[in-house]
């Protein structure tokens, strides 16, 4: 079943169309300005509008796209929950970037999107300038992974504001402490969407999590798929309490690629909100570099 909204929390949105038919929202901003666009990927849940704040600040400097995956936000659902894996993400995305004639992006990837940012880089490295991943690495911990299967599509559904706010605390409330309530109302309109009818709805495809729990994030050897980032500049943002992102994994990640710029994210687990102090002043010293 698909569903076709029109996303009016910016004036910029626009659709295009996936090569098997879906209606997929994305967002421009900045498209007059020079340099290399950067293109912003979201996690697994999750939607253009965790970027939002970023992009706006990123867009008076650089063209920003920013994207609702398929099955997430104010794009179709996909009617095969098969399909609901990187490889599908990342071809709707060559689809975006060749429709709007952008030969080269800066990716930056949350979780899920920092994967995609990968895959993108090992199949098409003359078309990545460099990379910045949100809290990933090809690895996802056991125990970060078992946890977000849990959740993922399960969720009761809620019956108002107050409802919603509670549950995304119980989410995320470990991994991003010290939030203002302004700041947890802001987390509520990022990941839920009102209805005509007042009740506030998870904004994502709940096949998604059965895509989780039955295919997964990964096959093959996602080592492979780092690997393609071997000739482009990277940074990892580390929320250091993360259980998805962990020290031995980051180590692996230096012993094969010993220039990747880890920042460490104090007080943030998966995933920083990339508003943090460090994760700007890397963005803005990643954008500094890729010209």
């Amino acid at each position: 079943m698909t569903k076709n909204h029109r996303d009016n929390s910016h004036d910029n949105s626009r659709y295009f169309e996936s090569h098997d038919g879906l209606k997929i929202l994305y967002k421009d901003f900045g498209p007059e300005q020079p340099g290399t666009p950067v293109i912003c990927l979201p996690g697994l849940t999750r939607n253009s509008r965790d970027f939002e704040d970023l992009a706006q600040r990123l867009g008076a400097r650089r063209r920003v796209l920013t994207i609702d995956f398929r099955g997430r936000g104010y794009s179709d659902y996909d009617p095969d929950w098969n399909n609901y894996h990187p490889g599908t993400y990342v071809q709707d995305v060559w689809t975006l970037l060749d429709t709007l004639e952008v030969d080269r992006v800066l990716v930056i990837g949350t979780s899920l999107g920092g994967l995609c940012a990968m895959r993108m880089a090992r199949g098409r490295p003359e078309r990545v300038a460099g990379v910045v991943l949100n809290d990933v690495g090809p690895e996802i911990d056991p125990a970060g992974l078992a946890r977000v299967k849990e959740y993922t599509g399960r969720q009761g559904p809620v019956e108002n504001h107050a409802e919603a706010l509670r549950q995304v605390k119980e989410t995320y409330g470990e991994w991003l402490p010290g939030l203002s309530d302004a700041d947890w109302d802001r987390m509520v309109w990022k990941a839920y969407r009102t209805g005509n009818d007042g009740v506030p709805r998870l904004d994502f495809d709940p096949g998604i999590g059965r895509a989780v729990r039955e295919v997964g994030e990964q096959t093959g050897d996602p080592w492979q798929a780092f690997a393609g980032l071997a000739n482009v500049p990277t940074t990892l943002l580390w929320g250091v309490t993360s259980d998805i992102l962990t020290r031995d994994i980051i180590d692996r990640m230096l012993a094969e690629k010993p220039d990747l710029d880890v920042v460490e994210v104090p007080n943030r687990g998966h995933v920083p909100l990339l508003d943090e102090p460090e994760c700007l002043a890397a963005i803005d010293a990643m954008l500094d570099r890729i010209t």
